[in-house]
């Protein structure tokens, strides 16, 4: 047998996958952290509160999840918190995966009294439990802080009173009546707790395993909840019917679809001739599972039976912003107060990427398109194929396949690959503008000209009658002071040195306060039509492939020959 942090390997010349296999008790390896520091909790304190927190954790593997695993999180002492994760192999019935698993709880008080972490390894179930999170994800258990009370004192010995042979024969028949009563009552008394507790245990995971697609407390969701068949899927879709579909693009299509419990879905189906869809579905699976913010979009579920790959997210009523942000007929659906809220979403979504996240992310591809409006037109930053990862202390990063769409790139990213958070601020900037003029940037506001939109905004600022380019719907309405903090703030975001661009938690504060005082412009600001003649001046050198998506073109690719 091996192991390692995230998987286990076993070979054996028996059948060790009999459901009466005893390797539990045979075979299990113990692996301890270092000691309690002396603080101000006691140590068996703290083994309790790691004892709660175990069963808790492997109640929760052996009943609520069909993969057999859990992970849970407990506010402990002295503002740290106590991580568990309990796990069986999937083969196993939930009978023998608690019978695994209490005996390794069992053994708590013997190998791992007054150590700070630890972990017991078998052939078919394994337990560990440390004071940092060692796990990826959110726990799929949250408990409250831990109450410990100190057992009471001895008694003291009772003193010894001369006494007549009369008292003494009344004090023997008082004494033999309390021996008798006490004990009984103090066992009839733990029974009665224990029956309520037992009952209360089981309504609470009978409430749970009510619910279709489970979720934790923290609104993160269970293991069990991820894996869908495609038989599901393919009822949820009406067999992925076209009149179901609400978009396609380079991955493939997406449809709407209804799962058992009557949950509204959009269904992310990868098309199987895609080349580039496969490395993207990965990204994204890996990322969304690990996010958590009200303004990103709520993974649901994945399906990856052959040939089929497929994500489930949460259905978005609205669509995207795109779809009614340029619409000639719908864009008055969006008043100001309306578009102000997006706005907001979007830069506390970009925040908890760059800033806030366990994880500094870069999404690469913010647009309009990947903008999600729920019922209230909340937005959900979505698609995060593109999206990447910064490690440790780093700051930007160089790559040889420029991938993005048009028109939202920043000039750094689409001529010279170095992307990094304040290429997303610049995106940003880009859906700013676009936000609150109502016009797609790459779109010529004069034909003859073909200026784009970053450069008619700057050319209005300058001339001092930019309230001229706002969205005719919203002409009227008062927020005037409102609307030129937010285009101050877009033409910011793009200006043509990264270094000049802000971060998001300073625009989120800015649009949070009316006291801040902006910084001047310079003309800086980033002009399209510079990208387009690097890649028409350096044809010889470069190789571009473009698609149309929703009317704008999208570089897909762009990468040295």
């Amino acid at each position: 047998m091996v192991f390692y942090d995230l998987c286990q390997l076993r070979f054996s010349n028996r059948n060790f996958f009999l459901q009466d296999d005893d390797d539990y008790i045979a075979n299990t390896y113990i692996i301890r952290g270092s000691q309690l520091v002396v603080s101000t909790t006691p140590a068996e304190a703290f083994d309790a509160a790691v004892r709660r927190l175990a069963n808790a954790t492997a109640g929760y593997a052996a009943e609520n999840s069909s993969n057999r695993f859990g992970t849970g999180e407990e506010a402990g002492f002295d503002d740290t918190k106590i991580y568990a994760l309990a796990q069986c192999t999937p083969d196993k019935t939930a009978d023998a995966c608690r019978t695994c698993l209490g005996t390794i709880v069992n053994q708590l008080p013997t190998y791992f009294s007054g150590f700070n972490g630890g972990g017991v390894l078998g052939g078919w179930c394994s337990f560990r439990y440390e004071i940092y999170p060692f796990f990826s994800g959110r726990p799929l258990l949250q408990l409250p802080k831990f109450v410990w009370t100190p057992p009471p004192p001895p008694a003291a010995p009772a003193l010894a009173l001369p006494a007549t042979k009369g008292r003494d024969k009344s004090r023997n028949k008082t004494g033999t009546v309390l021996a008798i009563l006490i004990p009984t009552s103090t066992i009839a008394a733990l029974l009665a707790i224990t029956v309520i507790c037992c009952w209360a245990r089981r309504r609470r995971s009978a409430a749970q395993s009510a619910r279709p697609y489970s979720t934790s407390s923290n609104g993160s969701q269970g293991a069990d909840a991820l894996l869908l068949d495609l038989s599901t899927l393919r009822v949820a879709t009406g067999d992925f019917a076209e009149c179901k579909m609400l978009g396609k693009g380079g991955f493939g299509m997406v449809y709407k679809g209804v799962l058992p419990g009557g949950q509204d879905v959009a269904v992310k189906r990868l098309c199987q001739t895609s080349r580039q869809g496969i490395g993207e579905l990965k990204s994204e699976l890996v990322l969304v599972a690990k996010l958590h913010h009200k303004n990103l979009v709520r993974l649901i579920g994945i399906c990856l039976q052959e040939p089929e790959k497929i994500l489930v997210y949460e259905y978005m009523p609205n669509r995207s912003l795109d779809t009614i942000l340029f619409d000639p007929e719908r864009h008055n659906v969006l008043d100001w107060g309306k578009r102000f809220k997006i706005i907001n979403g979007v830069a506390r979504g970009l925040q908890y990427l760059h800033e806030d996240s366990q994880l500094k992310i870069v999404h690469r591809d913010l647009k309009a398109s990947n903008i999600l409006l729920d019922s209230n037109y909340v937005p959900k930053i979505s698609d995060f194929g593109l999206a990447k990862i910064f490690g440790g202390d780093q700051s930007k990063y160089v790559t040889h396949r420029v991938a993005g769409t048009y028109g939202y790139m920043a000039p750094e990213y689409a001529m010279r690959g170095l992307y990094s958070t304040k290429s997303d601020v610049f995106s940003f900037g880009v859906l700013v503008l676009e936000i609150v003029t109502g016009r797609r940037n790459g779109s010529s506001y004069n034909t003859e000209q073909g200026i784009d939109l970053i450069n008619i905004v700057w050319e209005h600022w300058t001339s001092g009658n930019v309230m001229d380019l706002v969205d005719s719907s919203l002409i009227g309405h008062p927020p005037t002071e409102e609307m030129l903090k937010c285009i101050h703030i877009g033409l910011l975001c793009v200006q043509r040195k990264p270094s000049a661009r802000p971060t998001m938690s300073w625009v989120n504060v800015t649009l949070s306060s009316s006291t801040v005082c902006l910084p001047s412009l310079c003309k800086s600001a980033f002009f399209i039509q510079e990208v387009i003649s690097v890649v028409s001046d350096e044809s010889s050198a470069l190789t571009t492939t473009r698609s149309i998506d929703d009317d704008a073109a999208s570089i897909q690719e762009l990468s040295p020959t």
